[in-house]
């Protein structure tokens, strides 16, 4: 008899992810207990930026792979009472002494986790030249200042807790240090913390998981909690990064620090579906998801997502990256290890945040600075290491990024909220998000759980393998598609999250099905 294996599958199960329901304030983010950090900011009196601050801040803490204070990012909040949105755009800029010449290419091609020319010894990838301007802290202290209401140390205080308790140590830290261990073992305090005995630390085989310290992270939270945030750039703290990073060999610079300041600006608008998008504009993938919703537009939604619509979808996505390849440079990684987070917040009165922040790809740059325990980004990687190019290696340039944080206005009222990590994949995982709930009027905990497409370059799709198969069939017949598992690993599809507000006003919010460890929690 002639056998012929069936395809493997790495999650043999059926993944869903419970709501958060309420008629007061809701957080979600990818880790339960930064969520937790921000429901406890509003518990005690903080609005919605003072809760995004403090789960923001929370996450450096209990997953460091994807974003933390070495990193960057762009928030949308729309203020109760507001008629717009504002940007906070604390985005990647490059050390102003960041020479070109120090990338030299190797006349390869990357293969396997990078679309870029290879660069010799990987060093936009890894290492100390690969930092951009760590402006988190920036984009925090502003929307701290200008918006929020609790004492920045209040804000700080669960964040400084979750760090003195450490990062847990179960199976899904053990699977993410893994996938970086190869880089981590390269610099020492990376490995010392990371890597104890050379090994990823592991899970106990029964009972519950412990906790391992992150260096002297939680000795720089309390730091920054007493002195504020922008001690991060004219302080004690920028006084350590600089140390640090001018003794492993790295460009960035004490005035790099000095200078570091969010930017603040109206939110980006474009009419949908009789509501008004707002999106972060600028150097994010929000022109590229106005480009697919224009394309998109005089589609006429059925009763659900049939065979047609993906198909148009599809073809609206693949054109859209074309022109932004060809037109915008993008320099973001077609890459699996591409990590970011994304989380939303409402409280009671209304005001909606939207913020993604990012160390770019999974462990960012891999080096913890040893004097201050900050793990720091990689965002050079943005750029194309090509001279000559719209996008390529420049002291003080700014790259463009593919994050997408979104807030959806009727009139003045902010109601729908998202945004999602994954690199390319989250302008699909985003759009197709805001398209189930106002195209085909679904739920949020439908629309969160519906089967997705990715389309992250114009010559391919991933189609959720659980789709009928009339649309892989569709798609298929279009151009090159693959039938991929959505699962924890491999990561084929961006981790979105939303929240919604209802007309009755109930507020829902919802984080990522196949995220482990995410969350949407609301006020009691």
């Amino acid at each position: 008899m002639a056998y012929v294996p069936s395809p493997h599958v790495t999650q043999n199960w059926i993944l869903s992810k419970p709501s958060a329901r309420g008629r007061r304030g809701i957080v979600v983010s990818q880790v339960r207990n930064a969520a937790e950090a921000g429901i406890a900011i509003l518990d005690a009196g903080g609005n919605a930026v003072d809760a995004a601050v403090a789960t923001a801040l929370a996450l450096a803490a209990v997953e460091p792979w994807n974003s933390g204070l070495g990193g960057i990012g762009f928030a949308l909040v729309h203020r109760a009472g507001q008629p717009r949105a504002d940007v906070v755009d604390f985005g990647p800029v490059a050390p102003r002494a960041l020479n070109p010449s120090a990338f030299k290419l190797t006349g390869r091609m990357k293969q396997d986790l990078f679309a870029w020319p290879e660069v010799v010894g990987d060093t936009n990838i890894h290492g100390p030249l690969s930092f951009a301007i760590p402006s988190a802290a920036a984009g925090y202290a502003h929307m701290h200042a200008a918006w929020g209401r609790l004492p920045l140390p209040d804000v700080m205080a669960p964040a400084i807790a979750l760090a003195k308790r450490g990062l847990p140590q179960d199976w899904y830290t053990t699977l993410k240090v893994a996938a970086s261990a190869s880089v981590l073992r390269r610099y020492p305090e990376s490995a010392r913390i990371y890597l104890p005995d050379g090994l990823p630390p592991i899970a106990p085989y029964q009972g519950k998981p412990g906790f391992f310290p992150l260096g002297g992270l939680a000795a720089t939270l309390e730091q920054l909690g007493r002195a504020g945030l922008r001690d991060f750039y004219d302080g004690e703290i920028a006084q350590a990064i600089v140390a640090d990073v001018d003794e492993m060999g790295g460009v960035l610079a004490a005035d790099d620090l000095r200078s570091c300041q969010a930017r603040v600006q109206p939110a980006t608008e474009f009419p949908w579906r009789g509501h008004t998008l707002q999106l972060a504009g600028g150097l994010t993938a929000a022109p590229t998801m106005v480009r697919v919703l224009e394309q998109m537009t005089p589609a006429r939604p059925g009763s659900g997502p049939d065979a047609g619509w993906y198909l148009a979808l599809s073809r609206a996505m693949k054109t859209a990256y074309a022109e932004r390849l060809a037109g915008l440079g993008d320099a973001d990684p077609q890459a699996a290890e591409t990590c970011t987070t994304h989380l939303t917040v409402c409280d009671q009165d209304g005001t909606m945040v939207a913020m993604t922040t990012t160390l770019l790809s999974s462990m960012g740059s891999r080096v913890v600075l040893p004097r201050s325990g900050i793990l720091m980004n990689n965002g050079v990687m943005w750029f194309d290491p090509r001279p000559n190019q719209p996008n390529s290696i420049g002291g003080g340039k700014r790259p463009l990024t593919n994050m997408s944080p979104i807030i959806l206005r009727t009139g003045d009222r902010p109601w729908f909220a998202a945004g999602a990590s994954g690199g390319r994949r989250i302008l699909a995982a985003v759009t197709q998000l805001l398209a189930f709930v106002t195209d085909f009027g679904m739920s949020l905990e439908e629309a969160a759980h519906h089967r997705r497409i990715d389309v992250s370059d114009p010559d391919h799709v991933s189609a959720d393998q659980r789709l009928p198969r009339e649309i892989i069939d569709a798609l298929a017949s279009d151009g090159r598609t693959e039938v991929v598992e959505h699962a924890v690993m491999p990561i084929n599809f961006a981790c979105p999250n939303a929240i919604a507000s209802q007309q009755d006003g109930f507020r829902v919010g919802i984080s990522d099905v196949a995220s482990p460890w995410s969350a949407a929690l609301s006020q009691t």
